[in-house]
């Protein structure tokens, strides 16, 4: 499960649902997509919230690790309760074992706390939560169905940025 980069509130006028994201999120994303491709983490399958500062954090996420598989765009991950998620995650093909899920924030807490014995506090922006479910089917979620296997977060490059990370992004900024 990832949370949409920081999103630019800038533009007042703008619907909840028409917000971007701001510079600090795209840095963040950039940094994010980094650790994300040193760890050689992708998914079979992407889900994302219809919210254009989910489908920009989607679509960069998958660009920057080198994801060419199926993004699907998905008004029901915008302000749904985890009733929703377990749906849609139900639904999904057998032959996808990994599935990243964009989305924000209570919702994406909420849904954590149903899949997790144990309580997650908040998902910040662009957090990572990574969950192995005890389970064979994608239609056999449930209640505690999950354990984290790790979760990371922008603050935790904010004072250092490890060296294989600063590569990435140096030769990204030479592109």
């Amino acid at each position: 499960m990832i949370r949409h980069a920081k999103s630019d509130w800038k533009n007042g006028s703008l619907h909840d649902f028409e917000r971007g994201l701001s510079s600090k999120g795209y840095k963040a994303l950039n940094t994010m997509s980094a650790y994300l491709s040193i760890q050689k983490l992708k998914p079979d399958l992407i889900l994302t919230s219809l919210a254009l500062r989910a489908q920009i954090t989607a679509d960069k996420l998958a660009e920057e690790i080198g994801y060419k598989g199926k993004i699907h765009y998905m008004d029901e991950l915008y302000n749904s309760r985890p009733e929703t998620f377990i749906n849609v995650l139900s639904l999904q093909d057998e032959s996808y074992e990994s599935i990243f899920l964009v989305g924000h924030n209570p919702e994406l807490t909420e849904f954590s706390n149903f899949l997790l014995r144990d309580n997650f506090y908040k998902f910040p922006a662009l957090g990572v939560l990574a969950l192995e479910l005890t389970i064979e089917s994608w239609s056999e979620i449930v209640e505690n169905c999950g354990e984290i296997t790790f979760f990371i977060q922008p603050k935790q490059f904010k004072y250092y940025v490890p060296k294989q990370i600063r590569t990435i992004l140096s030769e990204r900024a030479e592109d």
